[in-house]
């Protein structure tokens, strides 16, 4: 059976253009022009990966990716955004989405982020398929606890809620703790690609998880950044 995508843009002829070129990555892709009934398409029917472009009529796109992130946390999700609007690439991603592409963009890049994401969405699939006997692969440091089988984080006893992108990102650096990754480093080992310009997509998402780990997200103790260098997880930050 085919991947599908839900295409979210009002420019029909930009909304074609990717239709054709994730064809050629052997992917079924739905065309919606509309934020509301594109919502209520994401939310009711299954959709491995959703491009999302900011401006629509109706809802728009940032509400729709709040919206579809509470609803539905492991969906992935793109935005394309103006090659000049910061702001919403920023916002974009604070919201919940996984990545996020700019327009005018080039074809392999389109492919090759969506492909990332695919890559990521099989993965937590196989992941989650793995028979119930087997035992759970878990990553412990101090107070927190990553099972990567059940995709589930704990810390101090109490259940974390991350994306699926929040959980491959923070399960990376369980997975190496203390130790220093750089943007690039992050961008290729989580997501799957480097591209000069996406540092955003790692420093969301690191904003992210200090929201939801840190006592003070203003003063991290357990994701730090090693100024100059990149980024970690503090091991004793974590204990105690």
């Amino acid at each position: 059976m085919k991947d599908k995508v839900l295409i979210v843009e009002d420019e029909l002829d930009i909304a074609e253009l990717i239709k054709v070129h994730l064809s050629e990555l052997d992917l079924e892709a739905e065309i919606c022009g509309h934020g509301d009934l594109a919502l209520k398409m994401a939310l009711n029917q299954d959709f491995q990966l959703v491009i999302l472009d900011v401006m629509l009529p109706g809802t728009n796109g940032l509400d729709i990716c709040r919206e579809l992130r509470g609803a539905k946390p492991l969906q992935a999700i793109m935005m394309l955004t103006s090659r000049t609007s910061e702001t919403d690439r920023v916002l974009g991603l604070e919201l919940g989405a996984d990545d996020y592409l700019s327009k005018p963009f080039s074809v392999r890049e389109l492919q090759a982020r969506v492909r990332s994401q695919l890559r990521r969405v099989h993965s937590l699939a196989q992941s989650q398929s793995q028979e119930q006997h087997q035992e759970s692969a878990v990553t412990c440091i101090g107070d927190l606890m990553v099972d990567h089988r059940c995709h589930q984080v704990t810390y101090q006893n109490e259940a974390i809620e991350l994306t699926s992108t929040e959980f491959d990102l923070l399960s990376f650096l369980g997975k190496h703790p203390d130790q220093v990754f750089s943007r690039a480093q992050l961008l290729d080992s989580v997501w799957g690609y480097h591209h000069s310009g996406y540092e955003h997509t790692v420093n969301s998402h690191i904003n992210r998880l200090r929201n939801k780990l840190e006592r003070d997200s203003a003063n991290p103790q357990i994701i730090q950044t090693v100024w100059g260098v990149g980024y970690k997880l503090n091991s004793a930050g974590v204990s105690g």
